[in-house]
């Protein structure tokens, strides 16, 4: 598996202002998989490989200029951007965020009207397993066009949004009939 190597650096903390402050002290690489992740645990942060959670004992900066506070679990992305890692949240060796649940996904993004224990939806393909190669290609064609369509609203979805952004009273119905025919195309 392809590794990637990260440096950790001595000294990552949050200013009054929220600006990342670091200091050239190296300590030197740390090999990862890109299966590894660096996730809030008890507090603090650890890096999990496998199952096998590591205590860190100095911040992080990950190959993309993510910084990751290994005390606090702040996390500075590399456009500015700063977020606090919640239990369950954790990063990736290449800096993308994956939120434990959608309260802290939400403040992430600074939505405070989601209830702090407002869990994820657990989905489970009520259909059985495909019995052979053609079976599985179908399911996969059909996966595709529905993930086709969802990327058809997606932008369904940006027009409207946009739409109501420059104008108050704008007609929307069209957007909207289109939008409903495609949810009935994705049921």
């Amino acid at each position: 598996m392809k590794k990637v190597l990260f440096v950790l650096l001595f000294g990552l903390s949050a200013a009054p202002v929220l600006r990342a402050q670091t200091t050239t002290n190296v300590a030197g690489p740390v090999e990862t998989n890109p299966s590894d992740r660096f996730m809030l645990q008890n507090g603090e942060v650890v890096l999990v490989q496998g199952k096998r959670p590591t205590a860190l004992t100095k911040n992080v900066l990950l190959s993309n200029g993510t910084k990751i506070n290994y005390k606090n679990g702040m996390v500075e992305l590399p456009g500015g951007k700063i977020t606090t890692l919640k239990e369950g949240d954790y990063v990736r060796p290449d800096g993308s965020i994956v939120f434990g649940s959608p309260a802290s996904a939400a403040q992430a993004r600074g939505d405070s009207s989601v209830p702090a224990d407002t869990q994820f939806s657990t989905y489970i393909d009520p259909r059985p397993a495909p019995a052979n190669a053609g079976a599985l290609e179908a399911r996969l064609t059909e996966m595709n066009s529905k993930i086709g369509l969802m990327a058809e609203k997606i932008g369904l979805l940006n027009q409207k949004i946009s739409l109501l952004s420059t104008q108050r009273k704008a007609d929307t119905s069209a957007l909207d009939q289109q939008i409903q025919a495609l949810d009935a195309k994705l049921k």
